[in-house]
């Protein structure tokens, strides 16, 4: 049944109580409502536990939607117990990981800012991200560090607007993804905006992001890889360019 999913308006929010509505035969779990971020659009789905009322607990080590986006499935750790329908549950996600992957995927935005190209993929990591951009010009990784670094250093706000599906399909040239798809389907999408009324940057994006952009701390282009003849991958870490040495 479709989730209250909770993330997309607070990502904040590490613990919350919801109730069992399902529990498929791989002992996947479905809640009345969720905090856990499902994998989407290159961002890892959360990890954590679930706590039972009797103070034990049940280890997550996945979530992923079902076969649309508003069903969001809970997977367990191997040999895990099963919780049953109507069971109520308070959700901990593990924080720490959460937060590494919101400061890398607002960074991840920051470098379509600096790097202004078609992005062809992505995948946002919690020590490492990469981001292709449709490309043949050559720049160097230091002066993209140098641009990344300032943004991050301006604290510029980050934050959601929500448009409607329609909103999204009248102005396509938002997007600046090339092969993957808005989060749409849901009546409403979300713009992530970064800049006082967006004049940073605003994209649709589903994932987790921080409030300001000095959360996302020291940044760094670690390499720059030719992957195809018009493709360039930007490898981005956390912390400054000697951590590599």
């Amino acid at each position: 049944m479709p989730v209250n999913a909770l993330f997309r308006d607070d990502f904040y929010l590490s613990t919350a109580e919801g109730t069992v509505t399902a529990v498929h035969e791989d002992g996947g779990i479905e809640l009345d409502q969720t905090c856990f971020y499902a994998t989407s659009g290159g961002q890892p789905g959360d990890t954590g536990f679930l706590e039972r009322a009797d103070g034990s607990r049940i280890a997550l080590g996945l979530t992923r939607h079902g076969p649309t986006k508003d069903i969001i499935i809970h997977v367990p750790l191997e040999g895990e117990p099963r919780p049953i329908v109507g069971e109520k549950v308070v959700q901990h996600i593990d924080w720490a990981r959460r937060y590494k992957l919101m400061r890398m995927h607002t960074a991840c935005h920051l470098l379509s800012v600096v790097c202004s190209y078609p992005i062809t993929g992505a995948a946002v990591g919690e020590d490492e991200s990469r981001v292709d951009f449709d490309m043949t010009d050559i720049i160097d990784k230091e002066a993209v560090t140098a641009d990344l670094m300032a943004l991050v250093n301006a604290n510029h706000p980050v934050y959601v607007q929500w448009i409607t599906d329609e909103e999204l399909a009248a102005n396509p040239g938002i997007v600046k993804s090339k092969n993957v798809r808005p989060p749409a389907g849901l009546g409403r999408v979300s713009l992530v905006c970064i800049g006082e009324n967006s004049a940073v940057d605003s994209q649709p994006c589903g994932g987790t992001h921080v409030s300001e952009t000095q959360e996302v701390g020291a940044i760094h282009i670690a390499k720059i890889e030719k992957k195809g003849k018009e493709n360039r991958r930007f490898r981005i870490r956390f912390g400054t360019p000697d951590a590599d040495a």
